[in-house]
């Protein structure tokens, strides 16, 4: 079975390898994004995570930053494909998506139609989501709306964060792609249509909806720091600077004197912060202009103010 494959960032290069490890199908082409430029007047520029791999597996690589350009199609299409298999890759248009003699689909961080979108991962967690998966579907014109092929659960831990899930996710979708691959080269593959009235959004993460507010219960801010952990990163203002969170956890730290929400308490090398019904402890985190550090680093420089300090 000739495949081409389409991925750019870490999640998909277990796929890839998978995909190579079995001899019964041949990958003919691996496409992905350019190289970003580094910071850095003589640094070279940083290939993707799929191209490093798929050099490091010797098969040839076309990098693209327009899925619409006429070259794109004509190469993908040079390729004599039965299967396109995508993987955190851009949206496909159908002249490119249908050059494939048994179809092209795609790869996706969650149990669809739960959490269509961009950042599947982060908003699962976000949303307190005990359960998470991995499907294969079939592109169609809609963006993550196509018949099902595959699914795989798991269960997400109480503390764990999205690179943590982000990474087992991508081992769960390895085998998950492979064993599509199998299903349609056989003609085994029974497809089910999505419930759209059962979809969920899982929108792209931006700084304005990345911030915390901490008038929000103790459960919600944790699963929310955890959920943006470690990129982008959920963030707070302390006295006019941004601060990134990369970890914390529900406190039992008492105050007798009211304090309202974000509010800073500091104490026995602990750092916590008011929620609506309780205190958080920051764990790991980052101020504009200074390195990520643990709380208690970050604490032994800092000088509480007389006045109490309050996250925006």
């Amino acid at each position: 079975m000739r495949v081409v494959f389409m991925g750019t960032p870490s999640f998909a290069v277990p796929s890839l390898q998978a995909i190579a490890t079995h001899h019964e199908f041949e990958l003919v082409l691996v496409v992905t994004g350019p190289d970003k430029p580094r910071r850095g007047k003589h640094a070279d520029a940083e290939p993707t995570a799929v191209k490093s791999a798929a050099i490091a597996l010797g098969l040839p690589v076309y990098e693209t930053d327009d899925v619409s350009d006429p070259l794109f199609e004509e190469k993908v299409s040079q390729c004599l494909a039965d299967v396109i298999v995508v993987a955190a890759f851009r949206i496909l248009p159908p002249s490119v998506y249908t050059k494939a003699r048994l179809g092209a689909f795609n790869l996706h961080a969650s149990l669809l139609p739960a959490y269509r979108g961009a950042a599947p991962i982060n908003w699962a967690i976000i949303r307190g989501e005990r359960e998470t998966g991995v499907t294969t579907f079939f592109l169609q014109d809609r963006v993550d709306t196509g018949n099902i092929i595959l699914k795989a659960k798991t269960a997400i831990g109480p503390d764990e964060n999205a690179f943590e899930l982000a990474e087992r996710l991508s081992r769960i979708g390895a085998d998950t792609v492979v064993e599509t691959l199998r299903l349609i080269s056989t003609g085994d593959a029974a497809v089910s249509k999505q419930d759209d009235a059962l979809a969920t959004k899982a929108p792209k993460l931006t700084r304005e909806n990345s911030r915390i507010v901490w008038s929000q219960p103790v459960s919600a801010i944790h699963n929310f720091i955890r959920g943006l952990a470690l990129k982008p990163a959920a963030w707070t203002m302390m006295e006019g600077k941004t601060m990134k969170i990369f970890s914390a956890r529900p406190s039992a730290f008492s105050e007798d004197a009211p304090a309202g929400p974000g509010t800073v308490m500091v104490g026995d090398g602990r750092f916590c912060v008011r929620c609506s019904d309780g205190w958080i402890e920051l764990l790991s985190l980052q101020l504009e202009g200074r390195k990520p550090m643990e709380a208690g680093e970050f604490l032994r420089g800092y000088r509480q103010a007389d006045a109490p300090v309050v996250l925006r």
